[in-house]
């Protein structure tokens, strides 16, 4: 089958739209790539939040699946709302997951902990902002905007004395040996953006294209993500909020649940949770009950 993939032109957008293409064509498919630049990519000087968020990103790409120059997006998952237009599109697939934590780069400084008071870190994201602020309330937390290549060439002309990404880009591009020192975080301080280091393979309503692109999903990967985004979703937040969820398929099949937002009068509040696998259809909602007196 032919096949054209939407997607944008950073490198991380084309090294995941090269992931998937490359994956269709061991299937039999023909594939090429389709280009588009989004609004989010053009506004660089303002905070993603003032901007529209990250659905600034998917926008552009789903209007070319519209106008029929391409049937397949991929995104970073963590960047798809949880609310789309389902009459013409289909999450499709969600393949298997990268690593989910976020990581501390740095020049100077090994790892967060170390950081001297009034440390500068750039980050583009409220949610990393809020939990960098509970962590160490000195922080001086500095909006930083572009692709990853634009962020750590700012860290290393000394504009930041840090910054946080996700690990699972640094890791797709090749880039840890760029910065002299990364730290991976883990999730008990930094809590994961839901769907953060899975991609999600979006289709047109193609009962053909849906099926060349199902064997690409990963079930255990699907299960996790359906956690995070109906926590998200029952809170009715956006990708862009202060909002942190990691869903985490245990060795005995648990699940474990890890949640982080900020509360209306700006507190912190984490919580966690451990239930069985069988009931991962609901417990992201359930979940999410029990943060809703804080919002």
């Amino acid at each position: 089958m032919k096949l054209k993939i939407a997607t944008r032109g950073s490198k991380l957008a084309l090294w995941q739209a090269e992931w998937v293409k490359k994956r269709l064509e061991k299937l039999g498919h023909e594939v090429e790539l389709k280009i588009v630049t989004t609004t989010g990519d053009k506004i660089l000087n303002k905070p993603l939040a003032d901007i529209g968020g990250k659905g600034l990103f998917i926008k552009e790409v789903e209007e070319a699946l519209l106008r029929g120059e391409a049937q397949i997006a991929v995104h970073s998952l963590k960047d798809f709302p949880t609310q789309y237009d389902k009459e013409h599109f289909t999450l499709a697939a969600i393949p298997k997951r990268e690593a989910v934590e976020d990581c501390f780069l740095s020049e100077t400084f090994e790892t967060l902990a170390e950081l001297p008071h009034n440390a500068v870190i750039g980050t583009s994201s409220i949610r990393r902002a809020m939990q960098l602020k509970a962590f160490r309330s000195d922080f001086v937390i500095v909006d930083l905007r572009g692709n990853v290549d634009t962020r750590i060439n700012k860290l290393k002309k000394g504009e930041f004395d840090a910054i946080i990404l996700a690990y699972a880009g640094i890791k797709r591009l090749g880039l840890i040996k760029e910065v002299k020192y990364v730290e991976v975080l883990d999730t008990d301080i930094m809590v994961p953006a839901m769907g953060q280091g899975a991609l999600g393979i979006e289709t047109i309503n193609d009962e053909e294209v849906i099926k060349a692109v199902k064997p690409l999903n990963d079930l255990w990967t699907e299960v996790e993500v359906s956690v995070e985004r109906d926590f998200v979703d029952e809170l009715n937040l956006g990708c862009h909020a202060p909002v942190g969820i990691n869903a985490k398929i245990m060795v005995d099949d648990s699940i474990k649940i890890k949640g982080v937002v900020q509360g209306k009068d700006g507190k912190v509040i984490k919580k966690e949770l451990l239930v069985p696998f069988d009931e991962w259809k609901y417990v992201g909602r359930e979940f999410a009950d029990e943060f809703k007196e804080y919002l």
